[in-house]
């Protein structure tokens, strides 16, 4: 579908300023909102929200549907009554440039539990209902995934293919007898889920009033540690004891030389099928409800994926395999109706892909620094867009822009120096400028770009697993922010 033209700001909750170590969705989150509203910005894009795991990235969860609970905000909890300030205080570290994973979570994880304590001990009727009201919504994700996360702590956080084979296999014994003994955990985790999900609906509540949209990214991958392939293992590329058989990646390309080995299990497309995919219907009806649109995270894969055996060390080895393609996209849209999806179709694409893309008219991605390392005939360059994309300075896997341009080689420096007509200095605004004033409907922005930030604040760096996802900004650096030359580009643009 088509989108308004408009512009905004690509950051994740972690990246907030907070007190308690890591961003979450209390009042800097609305604070940033703010910010979208003063610059005449009408985006926010986030990453994917979900419970993380090793390594902390978005893109690797215990959950397709969960919500990440560290994001719960403890100043709300203070504000309902569920803890007190002195209580809080507690959880206090030094405000930085990184995310502090390690002490934000081992603060939280008592006062989570606490306040989770008083909530069920005083729980009016009201409340009462509104949970209840909660766990028949979500019934189709949410007991499986408490019960794995109970499961899971159970078990020092091995995979589930690694836990008591009756408890991996979900037989129905070992899985009664565990629900019986762990009625507190599960209940617990029950509580979290909810106080996220209440958190999260009042924060986009807060957005929308105020014109702003939010677009969320759904990975088209699941973790293999997660309660998805734990709760559903028909539908994936596991054997009978849970241990992946083939998995994903891609070959190598612009990111790495030896391709990308994600690792999780591939689906099993025509199973899927058989079951009108109904696994992802639900999976699309929830991303739908909790954001306005949402970015396919490598939309290639539902046209072709890149299939690797599970002993394989690197993505080289592989073979492309069809995906499912338009069936899928005609079943979500039977169901769900119109499709508010941005296609992530970075990459090598083929001609399948782009008329896959082009069926629905999802809006592809352009990404301004892949712009200038060929001739006028590059893809990324404004002079070929068409009007149904979104254009990107950069995305969360590239560096900043200042960063990419210190390290481009010279002939690449000298051709974007030659479109933008600059000397430079300011390259990220060069850019930020030539997305604005392009054809392209939606025009986003990585926030540590709008912030003048080089190389050392960048959120990820592809086919590694150390010091990613922890860049955050401080409050001083948002108010700081040229908003008056944001609005002024808005304005030029016909953006608002």
């Amino acid at each position: 579908m088509r989108f308004p033209r408009s512009s905004g700001v690509l950051v994740h909750p972690t990246s907030f300023p907070s007190r308690y170590g890591m961003g979450d969705l209390g009042n800097e989150a609305k604070r940033f909102i703010d910010f979208l509203v003063e610059t005449d910005m009408s985006i926010w894009q986030v990453l994917p929200l979900g419970p993380t795991g090793y390594g902390n990235s978005p893109y690797a969860s215990y959950s397709a549907f969960a919500g990440n609970h560290y994001f719960i905000s403890l100043d709300a909890l203070v504000e309902k009554g569920l803890l007190e300030v002195s209580e809080v205080q507690k959880a206090v570290v030094p405000v930085t440039n990184r995310v502090n994973y390690e002490s934000s979570y081992g603060n939280k994880n008592d006062l989570y539990r606490l306040a989770s304590e008083r909530f069920y001990k005083n729980i009016s009727d009201e409340d009462a209902q509104k949970l209840e009201q909660f766990k028949e919504s979500n019934k189709f994700w949410l007991d499986d995934y408490c019960l794995f996360i109970a499961c899971s702590k159970l078990n020092e956080r091995k995979p589930w293919n690694q836990w008591e084979p009756e408890l991996a296999q979900r037989k129905k014994r070992a899985m009664s007898a565990f629900k019986k003994k762990n009625i507190d955990e599960i209940r617990y985790q029950t509580w979290l889920q909810f106080e996220f999900f209440n958190q999260w609906y009042s924060l986009k509540e807060y957005a929308n009033e105020k014109g702003v949209r939010i677009i969320g990214d759904i990975p088209i991958f699941v973790d293999h540690n997660s309660a998805d392939v734990w709760a559903n293992p028909k539908y994936f590329e596991v054997d009978k004891q849970g241990n992946r058989k083939l998995v994903a990646g891609v070959p190598p390309d612009y990111f790495s030389a030896t391709g990308q080995l994600w690792g999780n299990p591939l689906y099993k497309w025509k199973l899927l099928e058989k079951d009108q995919y109904s696994w992802w219907v639900e999976r699309f009806r929830q991303m739908f409800e909790l954001y306005d649109a949402i970015r396919v995270d490598h939309f290639r894969g539902f046209d072709a994926y890149w299939e690797v055996d599970a002993a394989e060390t690197t993505a080289i080895n592989g073979t492309w395999v069809d995906g499912p393609g338009k069936k899928l996209f005609n079943a979500i849209k039977k169901q769900l109706g119109e499709l508010p999806i941005i296609a992530e179709d970075l990459g090598v694409m083929t001609p399948s892909v782009e008329k896959l893309r082009d069926t629905f008219q999802f809006p592809g991605m352009k990404i301004l620094q892949f712009a200038f390392d060929s001739d006028s005939g590059n893809a990324f360059l404004p002079h070929n867009y068409s009007r149904n994309c979104v254009v990107y300075t950069g995305t969360h896997d590239n560096d900043t822009t200042i960063g990419w341009y210190n390290s481009a080689p010279d002939e690449e420096k000298h051709r974007a120096r030659e479109y933008t007509r600059s000397d430079g200095s300011e390259i990220h605004w060069d850019l930020i400028r030539l997305g604005m004033l392009s054809v392209a409907d939606q025009a986003i922005f990585p926030l540590q770009d709008i912030m003048d930030l080089d190389d050392k604040h960048r959120m990820n760096i592809p086919g590694t697993v150390v010091n990613n996802w922890i860049w955050r900004y401080k409050e001083d650096m948002l108010n700081s922010v040229d908003k008056e030359r944001l609005r002024h580009l808005v304005y030029l643009s016909n953006r608002k």
